[in-house]
């Protein structure tokens, strides 16, 4: 359990997220620490949120899907209110927390991702762009986000979650994996410390 200004967090277990999701009639996807750990095969910390996303065009199938819960928008950022059905929310609302009702404790944060032209742009500079499908990696019918993704979103906030999760998956992806975040790092942010590790990753593969 996890206390925010807005009340207690007791997020879903994953499995049980994908069951809740599984009538959703939109591509969508497990993203955060519980995504990287799919990836690794394996649990190394604990978790006090749980952590998926979609396209913004599908946000509406999302909410239709949502009717019985109590989910709410971060609109603005750092502010909670009511997301009520049939609306569309605006471009600058990207976080949806979600609660089986008032009071009760935030069970999943959904996250809108941002398209264009069948690519996944990147909200923190739209630069930096991947075909979709190229976006996720599927396990039994489960879409995880890319680890290298994953990481670029951690870069900017680089909590100690953050730094834990980059120690322990950084080193195992690929070399292409460390070269598209060493390039997405190097165009939107040349001054993170986790881009000199990535590139002495690289030197060493």
């Amino acid at each position: 359990m996890r206390e925010t200004p807005w009340g207690m967090w007791d997020p879903l277990p994953p499995g049980e997220l994908v069951e809740e999701l599984r009538a959703l009639d939109a591509h969508w996807w497990l993203a955060g620490g519980f995504a990287l750990e799919a990836w690794v095969g394996r649990p190394w910390r604990e978790h006090d949120d749980i952590d998926a996303a979609i396209s913004r065009p599908d946000q509406l199938r999302l909410r239709s899907l949502l009717e019985g819960w109590d989910p709410h928008a971060a609109d603005p950022p750092g502010q909670l209110r009511p997301w009520a059905p049939g609306e569309e929310l605006p471009p600058a609302v990207h976080d949806i927390w979600v609660r089986r009702g008032a009071g009760g404790p935030w069970k999943f944060q959904f996250m809108l991702d941002e398209t264009e032209d069948g690519n996944w742009v990147y909200r923190r500079d739209g630069r930096i762009r991947l075909p979709q499908r190229d976006l996720w990696w599927e396990r039994k019918g489960v879409r995880y986000i890319r680890p290298e993704v994953q990481l670029l979103y951690k870069s900017r906030s680089r909590r100690p979650k953050d730094e834990v999760d980059f120690t322990v998956v950084m080193p195992l992806l690929r070399h292409d994996e460390l070269g598209w975040l060493e390039a997405a790092l190097a165009l939107s942010d040349p001054s993170n410390p986790w881009l000199t590790r990535v590139r002495a990753q690289m030197a060493r593969i």
